[in-house]
C-alpha cells in the first residue's frame, strides 16, 4: 500500500458519516407513507406519471403500488424507484427536514481535509440529491459543500468493482490515489480489487464484524492516524 496520503477521499454516507439505520428508519418508512397519494395523484405530474409507466413497463401484470413497496422493502435500486424517492426525499427536507445525526467527529475531519486540498466524494444508497441535502443539513453546519461530488447506485452495486472503476473515471482521479471509507467490508473489497486504497469505519454497536483485509478505524480521526491524513485538533 502506498504511504503517500490519497488525491481525494470517497466515502460512503451510511454507516460511515451517518448511522446506518437512517435510510431505513427515516428515510423509508417516509417514503412508503407517501406511496399511496403519490401513485394516487400522478396524473397532476408528467414527471411521477413517466415513472410509474416505467414500473409497469418492468413489471407487467402488477400493480405499480405493489411492485414500488416490493423495491422498498428489498432495498432494490431501480432507476423510477430511484426517482420518485429523490421527489418524496426532497419534500421532506423542504418541509420538515429531520435530524441526520451525522457522527460528532465527521464535520470537523472532513473540514480540515477538504481545506488541505483532499477532493471529497460521496457514494450513498439514497439518490445523490438526497446525501446532499443529508449533509447539507447537518447540525453542525453545511458539509454538503466540502464535496466535490456526490453518487449513487446509479452508477452500480455497490459490491461491484466496475463500480468503483466508474466513479474513479467520474472523479477524474487514478483509483490508486483514492480512498474508500466504508463500514461493510464486501463494499471494501470492490473497491479494492479497482485500486483504490480502503479503511473499514466500524462505528461502536454498527453490528458488524471488524476486517481482516483492510485497514479498521472506530471513527474519521482514527482514519486519519492509521492512513496518515491529517487530524483536527
Amino acid at each position: 500500500m502506498s504511504t503517500l496520503p490519497p488525491a481525494a477521499i470517497l466515502t460512503s454516507v451510511e454507516g460511515a458519516t451517518t448511522p446506518p439505520g437512517f435510510p431505513r428508519d427515516v428515510l423509508a418508512p417516509f417514503f412508503r407513507a407517501r406511496l399511496p397519494e403519490l401513485v394516487g395523484g400522478a396524473e397532476g405530474d408528467p414527471a411521477v406519471a413517466a415513472a410509474l409507466d416505467e414500473v409497469a413497463r418492468m413489471v407487467p401484470g402488477q400493480p405499480v403500488l405493489t411492485t414500488l413497496l416490493h423495491w422498498v422493502d428489498q432495498g432494490a435500486a431501480t432507476a423510477p424507484l430511484q426517482s420518485l424517492q429523490d421527489r418524496v426525499w426532497q419534500d421532506l427536507f423542504a418541509r420538515h427536514p429531520p435530524d441526520t445525526a451525522i457522527y460528532a467527529d465527521v464535520p470537523a475531519c472532513l473540514r480540515l481535509w477538504a481545506r488541505m486540498g483532499l477532493r471529497l466524494y460521496a457514494f450513498s444508497t439514497v439518490p445523490a440529491e438526497v446525501a446532499r441535502l443529508v449533509l447539507g443539513r447537518a447540525p453542525a453546519g453545511d458539509l454538503a459543500g466540502l464535496f466535490a461530488g456526490f453518487f449513487d447506485p446509479r452508477v452500480g452495486g455497490r459490491r461491484d468493482p466496475d463500480s468503483y472503476i466508474r466513479l474513479a473515471i467520474g472523479m477524474n482521479v487514478p483509483t490508486v490515489e483514492v480512498l474508500f471509507l466504508s463500514a461493510v467490508e464486501a463494499e471494501l473489497d470492490a473497491a479494492a480489487v479497482a485500486g483504490m486504497r480502503t479503511c473499514q469505519v466500524l462505528r461502536p454497536l454498527a453490528g458488524l464484524v471488524a476486517s481482516e483485509r483492510h485497514p479498521v478505524a472506530a471513527d474519521f480521526p482514527a482514519v486519519a492516524r492509521a492512513l496518515g491524513l491529517p487530524i483536527p485538533r
